[in-house]
């Protein structure tokens, strides 16, 4: 990814992030250090806090009724992911920003847990967003997702 991007506020004003749809997401290791692996000849190989990392990813829909897990990459130093929030009648609605606040959490404690590290921050405090409004839009971040290893310039 060579659009790094400041840790500002960026969610929409007035725009309630635990409503029904699909969020496009990008968070940042905290210091942009290559912990999660390298991309080799296009491809993304893990190493064990990669795999920590994807591995929380898949954990995430057991922690909550109402989202979905969509495209997702780790690359060496950030991760980009779409997240379908699906509200269901009578279930607690949580939205985006707990999402990502405890995918944060879970991936940060046992990477943590695996450097003797314990309290560090991996991650930058913000992550960038997009409300995916178009089928359009949709298929055009899932391809960028996609080949974003074959892309990849470090």
């Amino acid at each position: 990814m060579q659009r790094y991007f400041k840790s500002t506020r960026n969610r929409l004003q007035g725009y309630d992030y635990k409503s029904d749809g699909l969020y496009y997401i990008t968070i940042l290791e905290k210091n942009g250090e290559h912990i999660f692996g390298k991309v080799i000849e296009g491809e993304m190989k893990l190493n064990e806090y990669g795999l920590i990392v994807q591995d929380c990813w898949y954990d995430l829909p057991n922690h909550y009724e109402n989202l979905i897990l969509d495209e997702f990459c780790i690359m060496p130093n950030h991760v980009h992911m779409i997240m379908i929030v699906k509200n269901i009648d009578g279930f607690k609605k949580h939205g985006i920003s707990e999402f990502v606040r405890a995918f944060k959490t879970f991936s940060s404690r046992k990477i943590n847990e695996a450097r003797n590290t314990p309290g560090k921050k991996n991650w930058k405090v913000d992550f960038w967003d997009e409300i995916i409004r178009t089928v359009e839009r949709y298929y055009e971040i899932k391809e960028y997702i996609r080949n974003n290893p074959k892309n990849w310039r470090a």
